[in-house]
Order: C-alpha cells, then sequence, then structure tokens
C-alpha cells in the first residue's frame, strides 16, 4: 500500500509542472502557428509588399496615361499624339510608310 501511496504523491507533485509545461507548449505553438502568430506575420508582410509593388505600378501606368491625356486636350493638343491616335485608330497609313507593331507590355 505504501508503494501506491507513493505513486499517488509523485503524480499529485508532478501534475503542477506538467500542466505548466502544457500550457507553455501550447501558447508557444500557437505564436508560430496561430492565426495571428510568427507565419502569419511574415506572410502578411510579404501580400503587403507585393500590393505595394502593384500600387506602384499602377499609379505609373496612371501617370503615364495621364499624360497621353493632357496631350491629346484642346488647349494643348500635341499634332504629332493626335497622328499617332488617328493612325492607330483609323489603321491609316501612307503606301511610303513601314509599319512596326510592338507586342504590348505583360501586365499582372
Amino acid at each position: 500500500m505504501s508503494f501506491l501511496l507513493l505513486i499517488q504523491r509523485s503524480a499529485r507533485a508532478a501534475l503542477g509542472p506538467v500542466l505548466g509545461f502544457c500550457v507553455m507548449g501550447y501558447f508557444a505553438y500557437h505564436s508560430f502557428e496561430g492565426e495571428r502568430g510568427l507565419y502569419a506575420y511574415l506572410r502578411l508582410t510579404e501580400e503587403v509588399r507585393i500590393a505595394r509593388e502593384h500600387r506602384d505600378d499602377v499609379r505609373a501606368e496612371r501617370i503615364a496615361l495621364e499624360r497621353r491625356v493632357a496631350l491629346l486636350r484642346a488647349d494643348t493638343l500635341d499634332r504629332d499624339m493626335l497622328d499617332e491616335q488617328t493612325r492607330t485608330i483609323l489603321n491609316y497609313t501612307r503606301p511610303d510608310e513601314l509599319v512596326i507593331l510592338e507586342a504590348p507590355a505583360n501586365r499582372r
């Protein structure tokens, strides 16, 4: 009987540290793998970086388009831009001209 009593006392004495270790393990695991853990933070940081790059690309494209539109306004009409747009839209060329077509830029 004293052997069972010894085991029971040892189990009670070990219960606190084992329970504490389990709780620490739970929080350690979720600090890396959880919804707001380290890996989720790194993934979101990468997504933010990609979104910012995309935003910068879109801004640059918008600025370029705004410049082209500004050249076609009535008060600042650029004859070269008007000629280019006319030829593009109407598919017009003179017989002595050589047409070189460029592939459109790849978009994401």
